[in-house]
């Protein structure tokens, strides 16, 4: 019995790291935004960034949004202040950038 729960935990471990399972936990945008760290630059509203030159993200479009945060991971876009970004970037996957931008879009300006 121990060993089969080992078995269990392990496989459940390996499944949850790659992905396959627990995706229902990206598709909450609004925890993303706060455990990410997005809230920390852009504001817990997500149009009150800490400075002026970062961007107000509540209300874009969810394309435009998911498009921003998967080129600035790639690094095919490196300009303006994609550097603060790139980091938080790395801690986002494709999924959970759909999730976030989705959520973005639903937020009012």
């Amino acid at each position: 019995m121990y060993i089969r729960k080992m078995l269990f935990c392990a496989a459940s471990s390996v499944l949850l790291s790659l992905g396959v399972v627990g995706h229902s936990a990206a598709a909450d945008g609004a925890e993303l935004f706060m455990t990410k760290t997005c809230w920390s630059c852009h504001g817990k509203d997500a149009k009150t960034p800490i400075m002026p030159v970062y961007p107000k993200l509540a209300g874009q479009s969810a394309e435009y949004a998911f498009n921003q945060m998967k080129d600035i991971k790639s690094g095919a876009r490196s300009n303006g202040q994609t550097a603060a970004m790139k980091g938080v970037m790395g801690l986002v996957n494709e999924d959970e950038m759909r999730a976030i931008a989705e959520w973005l879009s639903t937020q009012p300006r």
